[in-house]
């Protein structure tokens, strides 16, 4: 749940902490990636191998479908809900990095004017 939470929300944490972008890029598009790719995450195969290790029961769909969905939606995820999901993130991502993006090109561009004045 907290990966979950790190991708989908994580970018807002670059805001605060920009370096976390290096953690976050990667996890965000990984996440990006297996939605819109409608692939099942690695580690719902080790989860479900750990279930049944420990005498439970495997679930049959794939983490988010298994435990986001009974709370967020009352329906099974459907394709296009999963193509949505991957493009929130990207979205959502996509608008705080272009924040921090245009944040830090206008902090260069101040020290710049301000080195070219000899300030």
């Amino acid at each position: 749940m907290a990966f979950v939470a790190f991708v989908v929300l994580g970018g807002v944490l670059v805001l605060r902490w920009p370096r976390l972008a290096w953690v976050h890029v990667p996890a965000a598009a990984w996440g990006a990636f297996i939605a819109l790719g409608g692939w099942i995450c690695p580690l719902t195969p080790l989860e479900n191998r750990l279930r049944v290790l420990a005498g439970d029961t495997p679930y049959t769909t794939g983490f988010l479908e298994h435990y986001l969905l009974p709370i967020l939606y009352p329906v099974a995820m459907t394709r296009n809900l999963q193509i949505a999901t991957g493009l929130f993130v990207v979205a959502l991502n996509g608008l705080v990095y272009w924040r921090v993006l245009r944040d830090r090109a206008s902090r260069w561009h101040t020290v710049g004017r301000r080195n070219a004045h000899g300030r």
